[in-house]
């Protein structure tokens, strides 16, 4: 997998990259697995603006994902695609009895490669099975946190977590985060890295791809007055983050919230399972 780049032929290529879509064999979503999706434009159904920077965008249809497949499973990989919804690349795949699914596309994944969904798996590239049949040190993804509920954590493009250990009926599961989480053992995961590992690479360049994606313009705060924002103001020119009367202070953000590292998480019932938080591990 690599990032394709362009001639410097106007300011806006200078730099431009693009996803390489070798590893794409389909152009063609198969039509039962989509499903339409309305652009909201990031308003609630008062119209209020509840998530900025949001507009407009290229249409796209969603792909029904199988985060959650049936034990005995056995998949044949059709065709690996793109899906406008996430950095991931899918995979189509038929069963033995002639259905068809979407997952997740490993970056090992090729096309006629079987996968074999249950306790009784291999383990090779892209089996899924619980955590208890995993060894330690395996790299895992779209791991469920309750069992039977489908994956959640991990399922974003070149993103991989590592089983660390296996005590007391949970196991132990280092997050890309650093994160380091507690979860039952019963709680089903795949097998390798989610494949697109170059995503995070990619320069968009120009202001107009990012409009096709549907990303409005970002402001930032500094460039605003006090009256629009806590890190706007300031007399004399430039003063950073927090200028004007908030000189000094912790970066906020427009409605007064504390922001970059500060904590804000708020689901105390959970917190029994991390044994290492994210904030941690990027302080060692």
């Amino acid at each position: 997998m690599s990032v394709t780049t362009y001639n410097p032929t106007t300011p806006s290529r200078r730099g431009m990259s693009s996803q390489d879509f070798d590893s794409i064999t389909t152009k063609k979503p198969l039509k039962t697995l989509l499903k339409k999706t309305n652009v909201t434009s990031g308003r609630n159904n008062q119209g209020r603006i509840t998530t900025r920077h949001k507009q407009g965008g290229a249409k796209k249809f969603y792909r029904n994902i199988s985060f959650a497949l049936a034990d005995g499973l056995k998949l044949t990989v059709e065709h690996i695609e793109y899906d406008p919804n996430r950095s991931a690349r899918i995979a189509r795949v038929r069963d033995e009895s002639g259905n068809y699914y979407y997952i997740l596309a490993t970056s090992k994944m090729k096309q006629k490669q079987v996968i074999n969904v249950g306790e009784e798996a291999s383990i090779e590239n892209a089996n899924r099975l619980p955590l208890k049949n995993i060894p330690v040190g395996s790299i895992v993804h779209s791991i469920e946190l309750e069992p039977g509920r489908g994956g959640k954590l991990v399922r974003s493009a070149g993103a991989g977590a590592q089983l660390m250990a296996k005590e007391e009926g949970y196991a132990q599961v280092r997050l890309p985060s650093g994160e380091v989480r507690k979860i039952s053992v019963a709680c089903y995961a795949s097998l390798g890295n989610i494949g697109n590992e170059q995503h995070q690479n990619i320069n968009y360049g120009k202001a107009g791809r990012m409009r096709h994606k549907g990303k409005r313009p970002s402001v930032r705060g500094v460039v605003m007055n006090a009256v629009d924002h806590p890190h706007g103001g300031g007399d004399g020119g430039r003063h950073g983050i927090g200028g004007g009367k908030n000189h000094g202070s912790a970066p906020r953000t427009p409605w007064g919230q504390k922001t970059l590292g500060y904590k804000t998480r708020r689901r105390k019932s959970t917190t029994k399972y991390i044994v290492r938080s994210r904030h941690a591990s990027k302080r060692r």
